[in-house]
């Protein structure tokens, strides 16, 4: 708010009042105030704004001074840190601001010295006395004001000062006034300014301002001088751009052109053959360049967009195998099982024998970690003759990965997929597009939406990088893409492919994959044979079944390279002779077993279920516990379970209910005890149906106290009605299953058709039971 008693001295001229020789005095940092001077001042400090509230109420008049230049920040003011000269100021209006400071108007009334001070707090206070400012008038005092008035004016023109400052010079008569205003505007240091306020006579004093002036117009001039000698350079500098792209195109004209690029790169494309549209872009891309000067940025832009152009594979392509009996051999020789992959690969080879223009397939090769879908992609390749090049996408962001970024960015580049063409030198690679269920997406864009063009068959002819900006054919380039876990994977994408599934590997399966291909590789990896080091079938069945639990034989390969190593060490260390590895020994080498039968650490009885999982690194035992205790009918479920799985104990516990007297469960319990359901291990999330069965089979035990068969495992999800639903990943159930001796599986009905893809072998032992009804499996899983 503004102060009411501005009113009152609206009238009054401040030069005209009698000063007290005792007044409050205001510090100033950084700021030296001239008798003359009108200007706002911010004040913020209590002991500031207390002064001028007392100020205000009475005379209005104050002292002002400065602060010592070398006054450390924030110190408080004290007569040793203030300057003795200083100027009477007269406040004429005061504006109280939301945040609690004051903003006066002040102007200067009278020049003071400080001759005592009589008082430090509140605020200081001190004894003044008043310094004479008057003229008495000369030829000489009159020619130095006048020189003084000119060149400020000009001051005002050269350097861009409000305009304003011209007619305040001209309604000033006082020479004082003249200099402290000239001095306001040169920007001195406070030293030099307090120096100027302190001088008492009039001629040093002109004199002294009249000096500052002449050099601060020097700086000025000098600096105007030194901006036209830059822009005259930069004018020159564009006169000869001109006068080379002239003397450019008049070589040219004469066929005088000595530019070693461009006949460079007219001869290359003169050689190489490239499409039509292509062809079209590079000549006119070549003709630009010709009429860029070598120093420009430009340049090298063009001459790279050129060198992209004309390296790129456009019709270059390798001769694919197409001796089908050749391939199969060499597939099966590179990987054990996997017969569906192999069998797809041995077809389309089949067909480009009968149609070589057939666009290449997109594959892709889903399933746990470890079963071999990246080092199939490289077999494949080599079984056709083809290229490989194998591009992760795990973890990448930015679109500009497969698209490329456009020209108009410094640095810019194709993609990755045009990078890796060229890299491979042909346009029908092999393309390996690993992890692409681990894709991400930020502000920089969606990858998996600029994949959508890459891996359609029906538009990948006409892909088009940002970089490039002509259709590149991707048609004759064979995709494959590997995932562990399908759901990630947007629908779009998914749909453009199609799925293999790469189910984990039996105990056979992995007996012969590290007889035959594992052991044979560590065993050159660290300087052995088979002379050095055998391990029995035994010794491998005892290293898969208790040191390694896993869908693939990454593991299996580990521990086979720690059994090399230890082998190695006895070999360096003197001891002769062959290591035969075996179950008994083992120990020496892999130290104490890791894995035992999952059902073996659990205390069996009433309330526990052993379900099957799906997860994306194979199949695992689920076990269910429930237990049950005094309360009201409320249900816990612990595990970090998620809402299906929450939603399948709720349909179980619903079942039961309304199957109580069929069930023989005493229906008192579900009003007069709580039920707690965990599901092992807790720190791991679990989600999905396939867990109904369980979780049905382990509430009926616990409420009949009938315990649950030990080797019986299940799966299968329920509704209320009381049906048993198909469920996924049933090989992989079965495998995890077998894995830990469970001997009967209850499976849904319409699972049966994923359970004849396994093998007989396999199978062996292992009773499955098909159940259409819950109460079906309740039979089979609680014997009475």
């Amino acid at each position: 708010m503004t102060d009411e008693a501005d009113n009152n001295h609206s009238s009054i001229d401040p030069t005209e009042m009698e000063i007290s020789p005792e007044l409050a005095v205001l510090p100033l940092q950084s700021f030296v105030f001239f008798p003359g001077m009108g200007f706002p001042l911010q004040v913020q400090d209590e002991a500031s704004k207390k002064l001028i509230d007392e100020t205000i109420l009475t005379e209005r008049i104050f002292a002002l001074v400065t602060y010592h230049e070398d006054l450390p920040p924030n110190e408080k003011a004290t007569p040793h840190n203030l300057y003795n000269v200083g100027v009477a100021g007269y406040i004429h209006k005061l504006i109280k601001n939301k945040d609690e400071s004051y903003q006066i108007l002040v102007s200067g009334i009278r020049k003071i010295r400080i001759d005592e001070y009589t008082e430090e707090e509140p605020y200081l206070r001190a004894k003044i006395s008043i310094l004479d400012m008057e003229v008495k008038s000369s030829k000489e005092i009159e020619a130095l004001t006048l020189t003084l008035s000119n060149q400020f004016k000009y001051l005002v023109e050269l350097s861009r000062l409000p305009p304003e400052l011209i007619m305040t010079m001209d309604s000033l008569s006082d020479p004082f006034h003249i200099a402290y205003l000239t001095t306001s505007q040169l920007h001195l240091k406070v030293s030099a300014e307090q120096e100027i306020l302190e001088l008492e006579e009039i001629k040093p004093l002109l004199r002294r301002v009249a000096k500052e002036l002449a050099s601060r117009l020097e700086t000025i001039e000098m600096s105007a001088e030194i901006q036209k000698s830059v822009k005259s350079d930069i004018d020159g500098k564009q006169r000869e751009y001109f006068l080379r792209q002239q003397m450019a195109t008049i070589k040219k004209e004469l066929g005088d052109d000595t530019n070693i690029d461009y006949k460079e790169l007219k001869e290359r494309m003169d050689k190489v053959k490239l499409p039509e549209e292509v062809q079209e872009v590079a000549e006119k891309e070549l003709d630009r360049l010709s009429r860029i000067t070598p120093s420009s940025p430009e340049y090298t832009v063009s001459r790279t967009y050129i060198d992209w152009l004309l390296e790129l594979p456009w019709f270059s392509s390798t001769k694919d195998s197409l001796d089908i009996n050749k391939a199969e051999e060499d597939l099966n020789k590179d990987h054990y099982g996997l017969e569906r992959i192999k069998q797809r690969i041995v077809e389309f080879l089949a067909v480009r024998k009968l149609k070589a223009d057939m666009h290449g397939p997109i594959l892709c090769f889903s399933g746990p970690p470890g079963v071999g879908k990246t080092s199939l992609g490289q077999s494949i390749a080599k079984t056709m003759g083809r290229k490989f090049i194998r591009l992760s996408l795990g973890g990448v962001r930015d679109e500009a990965e497969i698209r490329g970024h456009r020209r108009t960015y410094i640095g810019a580049l194709p993609g990755r997929i045009i990078q890796s063409i060229k890299k491979a030198g042909s346009n029908n690679p092999l393309f390996m597009l690993d992890e692409i269920d681990k894709l991400g997406n930020d502000y920089r864009g969606d990858p998996s939406s600029a994949l959508l063009e890459v891996l359609d068959p029906e538009q990948n002819n006409t892909f088009s990088d940002h970089y490039l900006e002509v259709d590149f054919d991707l048609s004759k380039v064979m995709f494959i893409t590997t995932a562990n876990y399908l759901e990630n994977i947007p629908g779009p994408l998914r749909d453009r492919m199609e799925v293999i599934t790469l189910s984990g590997y039996t105990e056979e399966e992995k007996l012969n994959i590290g007889k035959d291909h594992l052991m044979e590789r560590q065993l050159e990896a660290h300087g052995l044979s088979t002379d050095d080091l055998t391990i029995s079938d035994e010794g491998f069945r005892h290293i898969i079944r208790s040191y390694t639990r896993e869908a693939g034989v990454r593991n299996l390969e580990r521990k086979l390279a720690a059994v090399c190593r230890g082998v190695a060490k006895k070999i360096v260390s003197g001891e002769t002779g062959k290591t035969v590895v075996e179950q008994k020994n083992l120990v020496d080498f892999l130290g104490q077993v890791e894995f035992f039968p999952e059902a073996s650490t659990y205390s069996w009885g009433p309330g526990l279920a052993t379900g099957l999982a799906w997860t994306p690194v194979g199949g695992v035992l689920l076990f269910v516990e429930v237990a049950m205790m005094s309360g009201k009918g409320g249900m816990v479920m612990t595990g970090k379970l998620g809402d299906v799985m929450k939603e399948s104990a709720s349909a179980a516990l619903t079942y039961i209910r309304a199957h109580a007297e069929e069930l023989q469960v005493n229906e008192k319990i579900f009003s007069s005890k709580d039920i707690h359901i965990h599901v092992p291990e807790g720190a791991t999330p679990k989600d999905g149906p396939s867990a109904g069965v369980a979780m049905v089979v382990a509430l009926t035990s616990l409420f009949t106290e009938h315990p649950v068969s030990k080797d019986v495992a299940m799966t299968g999800e329920i509704t209320l009605r009381g049906d048993v639903l198909p469920v996924g990943g049933v090989k992989e159930k079965v495998l995890a299953a077998i894995r830990s001796g469970i001997t009967d599986i209850i499976l849904p009905f319409l699972n049966q058709k994923d359970v004849s893809e396994i093998r007989d072998n396999v199978k062996e032992g292992i009773t499955f039971h098909y159940v259409k009804r819950i109460s079906d499996a309740l039979e089979i899983a609680i014997p009475k």
